[in-house]
């Protein structure tokens, strides 16, 4: 079923109740067991966006490598925030998630009056005013943009790092579970770029003394695990 274009419809009722600058905010990495997280966040106009523009998971690698460049060009400013695999450990994930997105916001040129957050959780926070949309990366063009860009950087800098441990694939898999991946790691240990509080370490009997102890985050008034 063919998938309807992002459009600008949440940003526009944004700016009615006195936004001047809406940015798009987007997450990728949050489920890879190496690398960093990524956020990604775009402030766009109300120009047509480029042709095939949704969110990143839903392109190919081919494509999204070839819209990555024309979306840079064409947004009104973006940047990029990461967390470590380290930071991930010691924060958990809603606070590596939230330092992610807070480096991103602080690295844009000038800072958003709202922000469009892709899901149903707002893990960002005060004190920036946040409205957060279900599958907003295929319905908001500015979140679908950040997300795209988030997507390649992440990918490019994964392949990046792959360069030094081959074994792991991490230029197909991105840090994420692959069978590669996994056989690399039950050989050889996990990496320097591995987050060492993720459950995978649990079926490796000979690397699990590496494990870290799972945070436990206080989300709201609820309690989750940091993973």
């Amino acid at each position: 079923m063919p998938i309807d274009p992002p459009t600008h419809s949440v940003e526009r009722s944004l700016r009615r109740t006195g936004a001047t600058v809406v940015a798009g905010l987007d997450e990728v990495g949050r489920g890879a067991w190496a690398g960093p997280v990524t956020v990604g966040a775009a402030i766009t106009g109300q120009r047509r966006p480029p042709e095939g523009l949704t969110d990143s998971k839903l392109l190919t690698e081919r494509r999204r490598n070839a819209l990555a460049p024309m979306l840079a060009d064409w947004v009104t400013a973006y940047a990029i925030g990461q967390a470590s695999p380290q930071e991930c450990d010691e924060l958990g994930m809603t606070a590596a998630l939230r330092l992610a997105a807070i480096r991103a916001l602080e690295a844009l040129p000038v800072q958003p009056d709202a922000i469009i957050l892709d899901g149903k959780h707002d893990y960002l926070g005060g004190p920036w005013r946040v409205r957060t949309v279900i599958k907003g990366d295929q319905s908001c063009v500015c979140v679908s943009a950040a997300s795209v860009l988030a997507k390649v950087h992440r990918d490019g800098l994964m392949a990046e790092l792959g360069a030094d441990h081959p074994s792991y694939g991490f230029e197909e898999n991105a840090g994420y579970p692959s069978p590669v991946h996994r056989a690399a790691l039950e050989e050889f240990g996990p990496t320097e770029y591995h987050r060492l509080s993720w459950a995978y370490l649990d079926s490796l009997p000979q690397w699990r003394h590496l494990k870290r102890g799972r945070l436990v985050e206080q989300v709201g008034e609820q309690l989750s695990l940091g993973f």
